[in-house]
């Protein structure tokens, strides 16, 4: 046996040398922004079944600059990793044929961006209905 030490390779930081990972970390760190937001859901949930008064005080709450703050910084990293995951679906997904020819991977995006921003825009259209 000898008295060498074991080689430990070094962890810190591994991922911001590669842009690809950087771009990864970067989709897997909105999870944290989903996580706040969803709470922030059932607050509001909370407060509307305990009655008017919580609930117009959960939504005064959200009009306090720092919560719209949130709200904003939400929404961009909502639109990132809305674009980040639609941008690497049809590297995930099996080939997609239509009319015998394989669809380019930017058609598969498209529409996908484009279901996205339809189903974002009936929502909105539903809630200032």
């Amino acid at each position: 046996m000898s008295a060498r030490d074991t080689y430990v390779r070094p962890m810190r930081g591994w991922w911001r040398r590669n842009p690809f990972f950087v771009r990864y970390m970067a989709r897997e760190a909105t999870a944290i922004f989903v996580y706040l937001y969803a709470l922030l859901l059932i607050a509001g949930l909370v407060a509307l079944r305990n009655g008017p008064a919580a609930f117009d005080a959960w939504l005064a709450m959200l009009r306090n600059p720092a919560v719209m703050s949130f709200l904003f910084a939400s929404l961009g990293v909502f639109a990132y990793h809305t674009l980040s995951w639609f941008r690497i679906m049809p590297k995930t997904m099996p080939p997609l044929r239509f009319a015998g020819r394989r669809v380019a991977a930017g058609a598969i995006t498209a529409a996908g961006l484009a279901a996205a921003a339809i189903a974002s825009g009936a929502l909105v259209a539903l809630a200032l209905a």
